[in-house]
């Protein structure tokens, strides 16, 4: 898991991993966790005397999260405002092409396949052509579309929880080395 050293008002060096944010306004002073939520580890002191055991708390309460909670997506859930069809996020079309080869125009989707770690895959579903064209297979095409985007999303969502949970294993050796 990724961390980064942060020097607090203190002069005290902390390394503090991803998803937690040092916190110092006024009367506040702790260690703010956000994943699948917020949660303020306070060091309970004014001059940062008890800032490593906030901070010992709020990275256990982290690997605890990361145990128990799917990793967060950043995949996008929801169509963007300058889309034009009402088709869902990943989906566009239908998209119209004349090949060489042929006389009539056809018709098909192009899906949007993510992948985590890697470049998205692009995938073309058929609905048909311009003679054999109908409102069923439009909808049929439409549903395998969604389902191939919706089962992609799935497998990125796995993927990236196992990675979030192999990184925290990771800071859980590191720490107890340390």
């Amino acid at each position: 898991m990724k961390t980064r050293d942060i020097v607090i008002f203190s002069g005290q060096q902390f390394s503090v991993p991803q998803c937690i944010q040092r916190i110092d306004h006024q009367s506040t002073h702790g260690w703010q966790l956000r994943y699948g939520g917020t949660k303020l580890f306070s060091d309970h002191s004014q001059d940062g005397s008890g800032a490593a055991a906030a901070l010992a708390a709020a990275t256990k309460e982290l690997l605890s999260r990361i145990a128990k909670l799917p990793a967060p997506s950043r995949l996008q859930r929801r169509p963007s405002g300058n889309k034009g069809s009402s088709l869902p996020v990943g989906i566009s079309g239908p998209i119209v092409r004349q090949r060489a080869s042929s006389r009539v125009r056809d018709c098909s989707f192009a899906v949007s396949l993510p992948r985590f770690g890697g470049s998205p895959r692009g995938r073309s579903v058929y609905i048909g052509t311009e003679n054999t064209y109908t409102v069923e297979k439009y909808q049929a095409a439409l549903a395998k579309a969604v389902e191939l985007r919706e089962q992609a999303e799935e497998a990125y969502q796995r993927a990236a929880t196992k990675a979030k949970r192999v990184e925290a294993k990771n800071l859980k050796a590191a720490l107890k080395n340390s």
